[in-house]
C-alpha cells in the first residue's frame, strides 16, 4: 500500500515537470529582450539646430530625407539624406536615458549623411541607401 502512494507521486511529479518543461517561464526585466528588441525613441520629425530648422519629408526603413531651411529664408532649402542609427539606452549620473533612434553626427557625413540642394537626388539617394541596406541585410 505504501509502495503504491510513492509510485503515484512520482508519476504526478513526472506529469507536472513534463508539463513545466513544454511551456518555457521568462522573465520580465530589460536582460530578457534582445538588444534588437529596443523600443527606440524615434527621430523628431521637426527641429532646430545651428540657425537651420529641419522638417523630416519622407522616411523609408531606417533612412530619412530632412528639408534644411536656414531661418528666415524659405528659398534658401537643402536636402540632408540620412541614415538613421540606434544608440541603446544608459545610466547617467542616477538616470536613465532611454534607448533612441540617432541623427548623425557630423564626423560621420559623407557616410551616413549627405547634404543635396537637389530635391530628386535626395529622392535617389534615399533609394540607394536602402538598397544598400538591404543588400547588407541579406
Amino acid at each position: 500500500m505504501k509502495r503504491r502512494a510513492i509510485s503515484e507521486k512520482r508519476d504526478l511529479a513526472v506529469v507536472r515537470d513534463s508539463r513545466a518543461s513544454s511551456v518555457p517561464k521568462t522573465r520580465a526585466t530589460a536582460e530578457a529582450c534582445g538588444k534588437k528588441r529596443h523600443s527606440y525613441r524615434p527621430l523628431p520629425t521637426e527641429f532646430r539646430s545651428g540657425g537651420f530648422c529641419y522638417r523630416q519629408i519622407a522616411r523609408e526603413r531606417n533612412a530619412a530625407i530632412y528639408e534644411q531651411i536656414f531661418e528666415g529664408k524659405e528659398d534658401s532649402a537643402a536636402f540632408e539624406v540620412i541614415r538613421i542609427r540606434q544608440r541603446d539606452g544608459f545610466h547617467i549620473d542616477g538616470r536613465f536615458v532611454e534607448p533612441a533612434e540617432i541623427y548623425p553626427r557630423s564626423e560621420s557625413w559623407g557616410v551616413d549623411g549627405f547634404t543635396l540642394t537637389d530635391k530628386d537626388a535626395a529622392f535617389a539617394k534615399l533609394r540607394e541607401i536602402n538598397t544598400a541596406g538591404r543588400r547588407l541585410a541579406l
